[in-house]
């Protein structure tokens, strides 16, 4: 009679809670009992890991064997408790020496001849095992996504027989390791964007669009483009990305661990890379925020750190829009159900774009256009007053007749040379509060966006005139501090603040007037 105990995670949202797998070996009848709220993929793993014991010439207990998994309240789902079950059963069995098991996580799924399949949301069980200060094993599959999180040891398993030869100290199991070509951008932000991203430079004209993009790069504000159809608004947001400063890499660690956890996967070679989503407008706002039976991160979440894009914004139902109030306003989201919560991050930049009215050409000079005033007025109402509140930039795109009459811009800016002016206002933004003006809070706002007594009055009047509110006025000071930083000016003027309300749709003339 005997009893082991193993460690290993299981996967809440972006975290991996730690799980004790104890096994007892008794005697009486020939029986395997599980306890500690298994799912039907855990019940299973009985099964399996008997199959993938007899297969890799272990013997199975023949007597009852009682198996728990704790804490006993934390749901347990699918097959990763497979490796740490089949140790505690030889460990219990005194098949193998249980001395080190203490030193070390496991998590794994067997397969009937012994292999390691790989499982989702290694990353999360990586980094939580590294500040544990225990050694975590894994398929070898998987072993790539756990060498991301650096300063622990991981190690990567093909099969039973490769760990128990491994913990025996009969054969060293082979170190977790990067895929080739990947080292060198652990630890090293990228000096440009990736070649393969859209640059920028393929935007000709649209000049204050482009202005109103860096603008919202350099401080990481939401955007909204309104204007006829071929006017370049999905041209410029998908060259968002590229211009973009490097993630850090504890931005880089969240953003993958929310791809570990999800249906997608975490695919490696986008290490570093911001992510660019862009949801159909027919989806559902479980699919925009995350949701099911067992939650996992929707398209808000995948964009962690990256650039959300939503086409044809007045399009998506209402409801899907709504939910995404809290989320721009929290930077994260949580998903309740009975049996408990998730949380995932979500802190993303917005970008959307519509057209003005329903045949898309008000207000375009060819005089297309025949909706309706109350038409026109529906249309626009499909998008919410608070969520409108919530985009600091609202820019509205002309058709770049000149364009069309002169054949090309001369000389369009590349990405590379605009994210060399966001990266440095960026930087004076974290030096200065530690994050992006964006996120500064009420607080932060009034420490760095002070304004004198005449462009305080200035702005009070424009918001009296529009009908601005508080939250409106505090992005618009946002937005200022934003244009000022890339001026490389440490106090703000009146043309930085004209600039930042003409991007909400005001109409100031001068600071002065």
């Amino acid at each position: 009679m005997s009893l082991a105990r193993i460690y290993s995670r299981a996967g809440v949202g972006v975290t991996a809670p730690l799980v004790t797998v104890e096994v007892h070996s008794g005697g009486g009848l020939a029986r395997v009992s599980m306890v500690g709220l298994p799912e039907t993929a855990v019940r299973e793993a009985k099964d399996r890991v008997k199959a993938a014991l007899l297969n890799c010439g272990f013997a199975f207990p023949p007597g009852h064997i009682t198996i728990s998994l704790a804490p006993a309240d934390l749901p347990k789902e699918g097959g990763r408790f497979d490796l740490p079950i089949a140790l505690g059963i030889l460990a219990a069995s005194a098949q193998l020496d249980d001395r080190r098991l203490g030193e070390y996580e496991f998590i794994g799924e067997l397969s009937l001849g012994g292999e390691l399949n790989p499982v989702k949301g290694v990353l999360p069980v990586a980094i939580e095992a590294r500040r544990a200060g225990r050694k975590l094993v894994v398929p070898a599959a998987n072993g790539a996504e756990a060498a991301l999180s650096r300063g622990g040891r991981q190690y990567a398993a093909a099969s039973l027989l490769t760990v128990v030869a491994g913990l025996e100290g009969r054969d060293p199991m082979p170190a977790a390791r990067l895929q080739t070509g990947a080292e060198e951008r652990i630890g090293t932000p990228r000096d440009s964007p990736p070649g393969d991203d859209p640059d920028l430079g393929d935007v000709l004209g649209q000049h204050i669009a482009r202005r109103a993009l860096e603008v919202a790069a350099a401080g990481g504000h939401n955007l909204l483009l309104s204007g006829p159809p071929g006017t370049g608004k999905t041209m410029l947001a998908s060259r968002l990305p590229g211009i973009l400063p490097p993630l850090t890499e504890q931005e880089a660690l969240a953003a993958a661990a929310v791809a570990s956890v999800s249906r997608i996967g975490l695919d490696i070679s986008r290490w570093r890379v911001r992510s660019f989503r862009a949801p159909h407008h027919t989806a559902s706002s479980a699919a925009l925020v995350g949701g099911g039976s067992k939650p996992r991160p929707g398209e808000v979440s995948l964009a962690h750190h990256g650039v959300l894009f939503l086409d044809e914004l007045p399009e998506f139902s209402r409801h899907v829009l709504e939910v995404l109030r809290e989320p721009l306003e929290s930077g994260h989201i949580v998903i309740a159900r009975a049996a408990g919560h998730a949380v995932f991050p979500a802190q993303v930049q917005l970008v959307a774009a519509m057209n003005p009215c329903p045949c898309g050409y008000a207000g375009d000079k060819s005089g297309r256009c025949h909706c309706t005033a109350e038409q026109i007025q529906r249309y626009r109402g499909r998008i919410s007053g608070p969520l409108l509140d919530r985009i600091d930039l609202q820019v509205e795109i002309t058709r770049p007749e000149r364009l069309l009459r002169d054949g090309c811009d001369p000389k369009p800016e590349r990405s590379a040379e605009v994210r060399r002016r966001v990266i440095a206002a960026r930087e004076l933004q974290l030096r200065r509060a530690g994050k992006p003006n964006a996120l500064l809070s009420h607080a932060a706002v009034r420490a760095h966006c002070k304004l004198d007594v005449g462009l305080r009055q200035f702005l009070e009047d424009a918001a009296r005139r529009t009908g601005l509110s508080a939250r409106g006025c505090q992005r618009v000071l946002k937005v200022a501090r934003t244009i000022a930083d890339l001026d490389g000016e440490p106090a703000l003027r009146g043309e930085h603040l004209a600039e930042a309300l003409s991007y909400r749709g005001i109409d100031c003339g001068s600071s002065e007037e």
